[in-house]
């Protein structure tokens, strides 16, 4: 396989695992998600903006959250999640320290 045939299936996958995460099951909390696997949509919304300040493209932790939520971060959270156990946040704050660090 040629370096631009695999870009391309890369990049296909990515597109579909963000529109399964965004449009298929809105249902799954970014919490749970970071608590189960070690990331979630806030983790693909900032390697996505790592890639592209990587490459010279300036682009915020916001912009990068606007384009990957496609709407502000704060309309996802009104829509999308839900309040957090205490037990979830505990978890989460593991998990964030093993898989994200001082990262935000």
């Amino acid at each position: 396989m040629d370096d631009q045939t695999r870009i391309e299936l890369e990049a296909a996958a990515f597109r579909a695992l963000r529109h399964h995460l965004m449009e298929k099951r809105t249902d799954v909390q970014n919490i749970d998600m970071m608590n189960l696997t070690g990331f979630c949509r806030n983790c693909l919304s900032r390697w996505y903006q790592e890639a592209a300040n990587e490459r010279g493209i300036e682009m915020t932790k916001d912009e990068a959250r606007e384009i990957y939520y496609g709407m502000p971060y704060d309309d996802w959270k009104v829509r999308c999640q839900t309040e957090a156990s205490p037990d979830k946040q505990a978890a989460f704050k593991t998990a964030f320290a093993e898989n994200v660090g001082d990262k935000s």
